[in-house]
């Protein structure tokens, strides 16, 4: 019996797996809000309080880099050790791995049923495939084919230095060193970045929103939801919405493009997250993929990578139970 979780900033969901079940169907699942615990293992201590079974192993996919087998999820407080938790709750292992290294886990169990594709594209057998996923921050991650099998790999590539690729984006580089000093790609591609972008266009006078919006926007505790919810539902009348959800689904596909070619991900790009999901129609316009595919002597090559949104909003609980099942089957 397997204890897995998704631990984000946000919620933290757990779930019990078997191994004649497999990842796709846990035996049980809940969901915390995480702020409103200490530490980790008040949750699963919670959780297992109301679940009584003979758990042996654990596995969680944290939002947060993972060192030497310990971790911090970077929006709370939580510090986590292997060691620590296999102690506290008497199991024989756990396994801290990062986020995005779990929903790369994921993508060899995901279905048609799983996906929308922006670009078909023509997959090579066994090669590499990238993950991007835009939620609060930007997320990265890979997977390369060895001994029969996709591996998967953690990266922070988010936090690389944002590269503009027009006069206007240039304006945006200049405005976020001015804010921030370093400039990263999860400063515009992310949840973070929404009103970033539209902080910027609103200062150039890209356009103007109505005053009411304006008013909603500065009482707001969530910005994104509202930005992407109007350039989806009135563009016509949404200037500067639109415009800040064209910018960011560029910048998206080109990052994602990027990411694409330092990892040579003949097998495909994935976009994880939130965010996807949710912007579909403006993802299907084209502007993602010809950023994605503008890269100079290697658009051809790109043209021919498939690019797949998830729509599975549990992809990181299942590669979560995917990589600790296998690791002690």
């Amino acid at each position: 019996m397997l204890l897995a979780g998704d631990i984000g900033g946000t919620k933290t969901t757990l779930a019990i797996f078997s191994s004649a079940n497999g990842p796709r169907r846990p035996l049980t699942k809940a969901t915390f809000a995480s702020d409103e615990y200490e530490c980790l293992q008040d949750v699963i201590r919670d959780f297992l309080a109301q679940n009584e079974s003979q758990i042996r192993w654990a596995c969680f996919g944290v939002a947060g880099p993972v060192v030497d087998r310990q971790a911090k999820v970077t929006n709370l407080p939580w510090k986590m050790h292997e060691t620590d938790l296999a102690a506290d709750l008497d199991l024989e292992r756990v396994h801290l791995i990062n986020d995005l290294e779990s929903i790369a886990n994921a993508i060899p169990l995901l279905n048609a049923d799983d996906l929308h594709t922006l670009n078909a594209g023509t997959p090579e057998n066994a090669g590499a495939v990238a993950v991007i996923a835009p939620g609060t921050g930007l997320g990265e991650a890979f997977l390369t084919w060895q001994n029969g099998h996709y591996e998967a790999h953690p990266s922070e590539g988010g936090h690389a230095d944002y590269a503009p690729s027009n006069e206007i984006e240039i304006g945006l580089l200049r405005y976020l060193q001015q804010r921030f000093g370093h400039a990263s790609w999860e400063r515009v591609c992310s949840g973070i970045g929404i009103p970033n972008i539209y902080a910027y266009l609103r200062e150039i006078d890209h356009g103007q929103e109505p005053d009411w919006f304006e008013q909603q926007l500065a009482e707001a505790e969530d910005i994104p939801p509202l930005v992407v919810t109007r350039a989806l539902s009135d563009p016509d009348h949404s200037p500067l919405c639109t415009a800040t959800l064209e910018m960011f689904v560029s910048a998206l596909g080109a990052e994602a493009g990027n990411l694409a070619l330092k990892t040579l991900s003949t097998g495909g790009v994935y976009l994880g997250g939130g965010i996807p999901p949710r912007i579909l129609p403006a993802l299907d316009k084209g502007t993602f993929m010809r950023a994605f595919t503008s890269k100079g002597r290697f658009t051809e090559l790109m043209k021919r990578i498939p690019v797949h949104v998830i729509l599975n909003p549990q992809s990181a609980l299942l590669g979560a139970a995917r990589y600790g099942l296998e690791s002690h089957s």
